[in-house]
């Protein structure tokens, strides 16, 4: 396994008085893609949330590159380079598609620096021509792209990407998926992607944890899990 970029032990999560989350941990190697694979309410996107300190009140430990981030503000977890892509992506309609990507760059660092306009969209093609589109005039595929693009401003060392295949068309599913495996050859950019299509998933990563209940069930390689049918019934509705 690569060096760790991201490392958590025993992690608790809270809304309020509900406990979510129970005793989380897993990693996610530098360079790495990595599944988090469950049902809808299993604690993919509240896990998502914890990383990124919004909303969730946690105890545990949640480090990137050893550096603690369970006191950080949210801005400064996404300054030190972790970039959430929200499961309802909030690509602001009123905007163009060309401002909406210019916000991102406020997530980025002196020791990485936002990159040009140009080179994200040469990842993203398809928003080349979109550029002066409002938000809320572009379909949900052009808009989970958007949401992408955004986070890629950043820079990002470690890109949290909550269910981007959801409430998509199959041909837009491939090309996001498409745009997933293209990034994992940008330098060494780390992925945890949270989805309920496990298919889609394990096509696109190096390993994959199950959560349910808030609970880590499994973790292993994707050829593992396609080989525990029990565990896929359970767990994931396979």
């Amino acid at each position: 396994m690569p060096e760790p970029r991201l490392e958590i032990e025993g992690l608790d999560g809270r809304y309020g008085t509900a406990h979510v989350l129970f005793g989380v941990s897993l990693t996610v190697g530098v360079g790495e893609t990595v599944a988090l694979l469950g049902r809808n309410g299993a604690g993919k996107s509240t896990l998502l949330k914890a990383i990124a300190r919004v909303e969730v009140e946690t105890t545990g430990a949640v480090r990137l590159q050893g550096q603690d981030l369970t006191r950080l503000m949210p801005h400064r977890v996404a300054r030190l380079g972790v970039q959430l892509v929200p499961e309802d992506r909030r690509v602001l309609g009123s905007l163009t598609v060309q401002e909406n990507l210019e916000l991102g760059r406020h997530a980025a660092a002196p020791d990485r620096p936002a990159p040009s306009l140009d080179e994200v969209v040469s990842l993203f093609p398809t928003l080349a021509p979109l550029l002066g589109r409002r938000g809320r005039e572009l379909s949900g595929g052009e808009q989970q792209l958007v949401a992408i693009a955004r986070a890629m401003m950043g820079r990002p060392r470690l890109l949290l990407a909550d269910e981007p295949s959801e409430g998509l068309a199959p041909a837009i599913v491939r090309q996001v998926g498409e745009v997933l495996s293209a990034l994992r050859t940008q330098g060494d950019l780390s992925i945890l992607l949270a989805e309920q299509n496990a298919r889609f998933a394990l096509d696109l990563c190096d390993r994959v944890y199950v959560i349910d209940g808030g609970r880590i069930v499994f973790g292993g390689r994707p050829e593992e899990l396609r080989g525990e049918r029990e565990l896929e019934r359970r767990y994931l509705a396979l």
